[in-house]
């Protein structure tokens, strides 16, 4: 018989970091469809160089028992997000547990009296830690593996959650769009016509080299063209240059763009290869002999079959335009030359009606739904 579940809070230092990344490998085989992400990137997420750490607080958890790390899970309280929308929100994060409602509720348990302390009034999640990055449960799609930087986790964890309580708050879907069958045609005359009829917007490519200038412009449209999405949070020029120094040595030529108008920059596409093709043999560690697999793809020798679009969006006032298909006409030009063969649209909410139909029109179906889950936080 198991012995009871013991709930230990984990500091945010080298040693602690790392029992928390490390526990999700004890919990998937290496041939289960999980993509590890690299340790020593996402280590950065949890330390003090974070900039989320100038607004945020986070607090790690391990569950163990019988002598053995068996779940994990971390609590964020994000004060911006509380500022923005008005409801005192705790997310839970990272979560990774055994089968066993057992240990999700205890370590749910856990997140649930952390935020009670602080009067929070809500859990949200999983945020890993936040919507700017990776979020939701994968809910169906299980058959296939994870684009980069989305998340993958069995079936079973819907249960767990919802046995706890929780109930859906909203679903993220992600779109597969097969390039050799999709109405390309349709997609290059809607840009041609885009560009005839608003020939004051310039469209240009984002490149490593003026990354670093680009910066502000993308920052712009990122935060003015989501203000108006559920649960969206404006990042900082901290977080924002953060994350492109993430991405920048991955960033590949043709698949990042700006559209710019005589006032400013109105729309931003960022796609990048499909790297959970390379990264999945190696288990989250670069030192390894397997990195012979993944250096070809790493240096640009040899393109991934499937790319990632992460971010499209226009300002409000340029939506409607055909702004969305020039850019995404350009990087489909590039993804062709790079030799992609599908392209996955990740994530766009559900009521996203707009975006949701413009990837349907353009041969994108539904592969995957993600779910965020939301529920009060109970007394003592």
């Amino acid at each position: 018989m198991s012995s009871a579940v013991q709930i230990q809070p984990l500091a945010r230092d080298r040693r602690g970091i790392r029992r928390f990344i490390r526990l999700a490998y004890a919990l998937y085989p290496p041939d289960s469809l999980w993509v590890a992400p690299l340790e020593m990137d996402l280590a950065k997420v949890f330390t003090d160089a974070n900039p989320l750490f100038e607004h945020a607080e986070m607090q790690l958890w391990i569950a163990r028992r019988d002598g053995r790390d068996v779940g994990r899970i971390a609590g964020i309280w994000d004060r911006h997000y509380t500022r923005r929308h008005a409801v005192p929100t705790a997310f839970f994060g990272f979560f990774e547990s055994v089968p066993d409602p057992a240990v999700s509720g205890a370590l749910l348990g856990a997140v649930n009296d952390w935020a009670r302390a602080r009067g929070l009034t809500r859990l949200l999640g999983p945020m890993n830690p936040t919507n700017n990055d990776e979020c939701g449960l994968l809910v169906d799609g299980f058959h296939e593996p994870p684009a980069f930087m989305m998340p993958y986790n069995p079936p079973e964890y819907a249960r767990l959650i919802e046995a706890d309580g929780f109930r859906k708050a909203r679903d993220l879907l992600a779109f597969f769009i097969d390039l050799a069958e999709a109405p390309l045609d349709r997609l290059h005359r809607l840009a041609e016509k885009t560009r005839q009829r608003c020939a004051e917007v310039r469209f240009r490519p984002v490149r490593r080299r003026t990354l670093a200038a680009d910066l502000a412009l993308i920052k712009d449209v990122y935060n003015a063209a989501w203000e108006d999405n559920w649960g969206f949070v404006p990042m900082t020029d901290a977080e924002i240059n953060f994350m492109a120094a993430r991405l920048k040595p991955l960033l590949a030529e043709g698949l990042v763009w700006l559209a710019e108008a005589p006032d400013g920059p109105v729309g931003f596409l960022l796609a990048m290869p499909d790297y959970n093709e390379a990264l999945r043999p190696l288990r989250g560690r670069l030192l390894t002999p397997r990195l012979l697999h993944a250096l070809p793809y790493l240096l640009g020798w040899r393109g991934t079959r499937n790319c990632r679009v992460l971010t499209l969006g226009v300002k409000k006032t340029y939506r409607g335009r055909g702004l969305e298909a020039v850019m995404l006409a350009e990087g489909f030009k590039t993804g062709f030359q790079l030799g992609f063969k599908t392209a996955e649209a990740s994530w766009v909410l559900e009521d996203n009606v707009p975006m949701c139909r413009f990837m349907q029109i353009f041969g994108g179906r539904v592969s995957k739904t993600y779910r965020l889950y939301e529920r009060e936080v109970r007394p003592a």
